[in-house]
């Protein structure tokens, strides 16, 4: 009897470990509650280099990084290589996720776009077949973002678009279940800044942006955003520009003559650091209620006095939300050991998109966890409907069309701030704008949001 006794211990005890070895490695995404993201949880991040991040092999959940990394766009490839593997490198060192019954790291694979139509269709194609890729990740541009999404469709792959906005994207003609905007889309930034504007004396407008599908829809969103909240600004004047210009001097030159009080303006980097040194350059001091004209080196060659007053959109702000300071000084301090090109302002701090990005990507992390599988099925399931805290608050993921619904923010930058010496920055007081004041609109024309 005593023998019997010693085995079933040893069996337990044995049992024991084994229960605790499994939760010491498990990533602990999803917290009792809700799920979310804590900084607490993460593990020592000292050892995470983006210019030669620890790239995980064999048996992984392979997710596909569509973006440029060569070219005028290739700067965005760089920010989402370094976004990716920080949370990668953070997943991986609390074990890996659970999917399909077995225990797998995460690895991101580079699939350069070139910002080019014809590429990006070609490489996500090549991500699919040869890479046997679970998740597509990706892109800054609209018109690229739609074809992403018919491959996504066509190989039955998740494609989380965490960096286009535009309304049509998620709409009856263009919807289709293996996308997910997770993105803010134009028409909550135009509510956005409109409601902000609601509250400050500034009342002529003049909208800049670049052309294509997304300054356009950029533009209208702002309009009607006016319209809502302050139906007494005036438009005094539109333009657009192409991608990747070079000199905007006739555009400004136009904006100065029609008494604008404000430049709105949608455009991304590298346009929208040019857009602004120019216009310094000619001596034109007007505030840009901007979403892009934050990439601090671009900042930093305008200086303080050329900053100062910019106003800027975004859905994550150093100062909007309890937990984001501690995140910070843990980025921070490994920002200090990092080299080139990973040792500039633009990394100095994760603020703006790329805090939105990393909240995004440890979502998706997160809704892999609890669907348990890579498979898209279970993914639906789990991600439709979704709540999820973020550093900047409560995320909940609209079931019928894809779409986010959460706060946004709005900041005046100032100087001095907390955050960099070079140039204004968001100080201490940031707007926070309610979502039901920047709600997305239902797509009209998509069955599924009718129901």
């Amino acid at each position: 009897m005593k023998t019997t006794e010693k085995v079933f211990s040893g069996l337990m005890a044995l049992c024991f470990v084994f229960v605790m070895v499994g939760l010491a490695i498990r990533p602990p995404l999803a917290a009792a509650g809700m799920p979310g993201f804590e900084v607490k949880e993460m593990p020592d991040m000292s050892d995470y280099y983006p210019s030669h991040p620890v790239i995980a092999t064999g048996d992984v959940i392979k997710v596909a990084i569509l973006a440029p990394f060569s070219g005028f766009a290739a700067l965005n490839g760089e920010i989402y290589w370094c976004i990716t593997n920080w949370v990668a490198h953070d997943i991986n060192k609390r074990g890996g996720i659970v999917v399909d019954g077995k225990r797998k790291k995460v690895r991101f694979i580079k699939a350069d776009t070139q910002q080019q139509p014809s590429v990006a269709k070609q490489i996500a194609e090549k991500m699919c077949l040869q890479e046997k890729v679970d998740f597509m990740w990706g892109t800054p541009g609209s018109n690229i973002s739609l074809i992403l999404q018919e491959v996504a469709k066509k190989y039955r792959k998740i494609y989380m678009n965490c960096a286009s906005m535009s309304n049509g994207l998620m709409d009856g003609k263009h919807f289709n279940r293996y996308t997910f905007q997770t993105d803010w889309t134009v028409s909550q930034v135009g509510d956005t800044l409109a409601y902000y504007y609601s509250k400050q004396p500034e009342n002529k407008f003049y909208i800049l942006d670049q052309d294509y599908m997304f300054g356009h829809d950029l533009a209208e969103a702002f309009k009607a955003g006016l319209k809502k909240y302050k139906p007494d600004a005036q438009i005094v004047g539109e333009a657009y520009h192409p991608l990747f210009a070079y000199d905007y001097a006739p555009y400004l030159t136009k904006i100065k003559a029609s008494g604008a009080q404000v430049i709105f303006s949608g455009d991304w980097p590298p346009d929208s650091g040019n857009l602004l040194k120019q216009s310094r350059q000619m001596g034109m001091m007007l505030p840009f209620a901007n979403i892009f004209m934050d990439e601090p080196n671009s900042l930093a060659a305008v200086g303080p006095d050329g900053t100062v007053g910019l106003v800027h959109a975004d859905l994550f702000m150093p100062s909007s939300a309890p937990g984001i300071q501690e995140f910070f000084k843990r980025w921070n301090d490994q920002w200090k050991k990092w080299k080139s090109p990973y040792n500039t302002l633009l990394y100095k701090w994760p603020g703006n998109f790329i805090g939105v990005a990393l909240m995004n990507t440890y979502w998706l992390m997160s809704v892999i966890e609890r669907a348990a599988s890579t498979d898209p099925e279970k993914i639906f399931k789990t991600w439709e409907g979704d709540e999820w805290k973020s550093l900047a608050g409560v995320w909940k993921m609209r079931a019928c069309d894809h779409r986010v619904i959460r706060d946004t923010f709005v900041a005046k930058y100032v100087y001095p701030n907390p955050w960099l010496k070079e140039c204004a920055n968001p100080g201490n007081e940031v707007m926070v704008v309610p979502a039901k004041y920047s709600l997305i609109p239902f797509p009209k024309d998509l069955a599924r949001c009718k129901k």
